[in-house]
């Protein structure tokens, strides 16, 4: 069981951006917003992101970086980091998932996993 002071739960919307695809050209381009909530009992920073984009063909993009979108939130317990960011994958139907990686106010750095989301064109899938 993991430890209640180190809990933060992922949640994800994702929409297709059909006015930043081109299909004839194997790109499809999708906006996904997260909320990142802390379910510990310890104030945390998110400090950097780490990305599996996973296309249709199984080819795998890796991403890492600092913070979400130009940021490092702190969130308190019980509160949210909401953000809004972007992929664009090379099939119409694709996944992401990952992890944060935080760094809990009593100094423990921990992560929180990303389940994996699905990335499709609507009507991609039937």
């Amino acid at each position: 069981m993991s430890d209640p002071r180190y809990l933060i739960d992922v949640s994800v919307v994702t929409r297709y951006l059909k006015e930043q695809s081109d299909p004839e050209n194997s790109r499809f381009a999708f906006a996904y917003t997260i909320t990142v909530h802390n379910s510990g009992s310890l104030k945390a920073k998110l400090l950097s992101r780490h990305w599996l984009i996973t296309n249709g063909d199984g080819e795998v993009e890796e991403v890492r970086g600092s913070g979400v979108v130009g940021q490092q939130p702190n969130i308190d317990p019980g509160q949210s980091h909401t953000y809004s960011s972007g992929a664009v994958i090379t099939t119409r139907v694709g996944t992401m998932q990952g992890s944060y990686q935080m760094f809990a106010e009593d100094g423990k750095r921990f992560d929180a996993e990303i389940a994996p989301f699905r990335l499709a064109v609507p009507g991609a899938l039937h």
